[in-house]
């Protein structure tokens, strides 16, 4: 299944990059695009089997994601933050499960930084507050959001559906336009008890789960997904730049090398999350460490691909935007990786 989803999302390519123009200048997804993602089952790769989706391991994910990113970086950002983001859906129970997932091809956004509060009321939880950044929220259907649980102020997600937050329109940028990361806010949004879920079991690995998936912590599973964009932005701008009037041999060299160099870091933080869940083995402060190098190294590669290939071409000019945007993430840039490496490559680890 892993080489036949990723022929599906090289096939649709041409489509995202047909409508990627629209999305910079409408600052969302077309729907067109939207319908391709779907019809390629991209938006099923993290839903759990049991709920007809692929169960897809990270491997699988990443080449899917990196070759959506070959058509349009917002789109593959957007797919890669729903896949995410699934994968917490799937960790709540079985009720909650099936009242996500019986919507066909359901989008699911989260912002897991807990900046809002709950407080308990007969039934649930009451829910104020925002949460900035929140990736392909207009285009959405239900969000993973986290929040403080009182009185303890205890870190819980909440499965929320989007019509229940005000979504705020200001998502005003240069790169990444068409991922509406905007804001959602939460006034008075009353939540079940079935829909909130602490969070420190669903950052953590269970050895236990039956689907390898679920095995692997939720931090080294999500950097290794959020590098795929940086790989495919990478390969589409040596593609874009060799197609060109103005294609310079050497500077395509380069650029291919520093490519070839990012993707093999997006595979090899995969690849590492994929053989300890299927082992069960423990992660260490070096493991975790390892796999945020490799994410800030992949996007580092990335960018430097794309500011090798100067020109004028527009497409070339939205790709280069994109993988700018991408290395300012506040988990995503290289220096953020860095600091968390460099202690564990001095002999000090410490906890990523």
């Amino acid at each position: 299944m892993q080489h036949e989803l990723v022929r599906r999302a090289a096939g649709i390519v041409p489509v995202l990059r047909a409508h990627a123009a629209w999305g910079d200048e409408h600052r969302r997804l077309h729907e067109g695009a939207l319908e391709a993602m779907a019809d390629a089952g991209v938006l099923r790769l993290r839903v759990p089997a049991e709920h007809g989706g692929h169960e897809a391991d990270l491997a699988t994910v990443v080449e899917v994601i990196a070759e959506l990113a070959r058509g349009d970086g917002s789109a593959a950002w957007t797919a890669a933050v729903w896949a995410v983001s699934t994968w917490v859906v799937g960790q709540f129970p079985e009720e909650v499960r099936r009242e996500v997932f019986a919507k066909p091809d359901v989008r699911v956004t989260g912002i897991l930084s807990p900046t809002a509060t709950a407080e308990p009321v007969g039934g649930g939880v009451l829910v104020n507050g925002r949460w900035a950044f929140t990736t392909g929220a207009p285009q959405s259907h239900w969000t993973t959001n986290a929040a403080l649980l009182a009185p303890d102020r205890v870190p819980v997600a909440l499965a929320i559906p989007l019509v229940d937050l005000e979504v705020l329109d200001d998502w005003h940028t240069t790169g990444l336009r068409a991922t509406g990361c905007v804001t959602t806010v939460a006034k008075d949004v009353f939540v079940p008890s079935d829909r909130v879920l602490r969070l420190a079991p669903v950052l953590s690995a269970d050895p236990g789960a039956s689907a390898p998936m679920f095995r692997a912590p939720f931090v080294p599973a999500a950097c290794a997904t959020v590098s795929a964009p940086a790989a495919g932005l990478a390969r589409a701008a040596v593609e874009v730049f060799a197609a060109g009037p103005s294609a310079s041999p050497a500077r395509i060299r380069e650029a291919t090398v520093l490519a070839d160099e990012a993707e093999f870091h997006a595979r090899r933080s995969a690849a590492v999350v994929d053989h300890k869940a299927a082992c069960g083995e423990e992660w260490t402060a070096e493991d975790r460490a390892g796999v945020r190098r490799d994410l800030g190294e992949a996007c580092l590669r990335a960018r430097d691909a794309v500011d090798v290939l100067d020109g004028d071409h527009p497409t070339l000019r939205r790709v280069r935007r994109d993988a700018h945007a991408l290395n300012l993430h506040a988990i995503l840039h290289p220096n953020a990786s860095l600091e968390r490496y460099g202690p564990v490559f001095l002999g000090r680890p410490k906890e990523p």
